[in-house]
């Protein structure tokens, strides 16, 4: 067998223990709160106080306008230097979840837009609540329109992940440098790297196809009902 082939089989597994011990928890943790904090955000943008639209707004723009790499080394490296020190993993769920969360809020913001005013007078023609059409009716439509969108964005986290190496993350990327540093064949393991992101993203995107065309189907189903 040809050496580099050896050093592939032998370096596969440590990368995908990585990779399965902490770059997909830090994807599910911080995508989850990231969502929930999405979620929030998009809510109070539209229908909070204008003191709390303001600063959410401000939050969004500042988080958008700033690249991650940028925000992860504030939180692990700068923050230190006035008495706050997280530890790694913690920081970057920190930093991931912040970043998750002023681009899902967006999306979210988009999609409750989306669903016709009709929608709202309909429901308070039936006697709902405010909080009740948001719950029952507007945000269940407003969630079929986000799935693709929001599906990306977690696809993309996954790729995002290893940035988490540069404030020492043990996760897939960093796995793949301490490997080369040791052997000195980066072209062999960064494509190997390159390789496994790639066939978990293709995991990934073949899911969002299933369930986008199961819940195409849903809406049939109930289209072909109503008539």
């Amino acid at each position: 067998m040809p050496s580099w082939f050896n050093l592939a089989v032998e370096s596969f597994w440590p990368m995908l223990y990585a990779g399965l011990t902490f770059t997909i928890p830090l994807t599910l943790i911080a995508f989850t709160l990231g969502l929930s904090l999405g979620a929030v955000v998009a809510l109070a943008r539209l229908y909070g106080p204008r003191p709390l639209q303001s600063l959410v707004r401000f939050y969004v723009w500042l988080i958008r306008g700033t690249p991650l790499l940028v925000q992860l080394f504030l939180i692990f490296y700068a923050l230190p230097g006035v008495g706050i020190t997280i530890d790694a993993f913690p920081a970057a769920v920190i930093g991931f979840t912040l970043n998750i969360g002023a681009y899902t809020s967006e999306i979210i913001r988009a999609t409750l837009l989306s669903v016709p005013k009709g929608q709202w007078e309909a429901a308070h023609s039936i006697g709902m609540s405010w909080s009740q059409t948001l719950r029952r009716i507007i945000m269940p439509q407003a969630a079929r329109v986000a799935v693709p969108p929001l599906s990306n964005t977690f696809i993309a986290l996954v790729k995002d992940t290893s940035l988490a190496s540069v404030i020492t993350v043990p996760e897939l990327f960093l796995a793949a440098q301490r490997i080369a540093a040791v052997t000195y064949q980066p072209l062999i393991l960064y494509t190997e790297a390159a390789i496994i992101y790639l066939l978990l993203s293709s995991v990934l995107s073949a899911l969002q196809a299933r369930l986008e065309k199961k819940l195409a189907n849903n809406d049939a189903i109930k289209g072909r009902d109503n008539d």
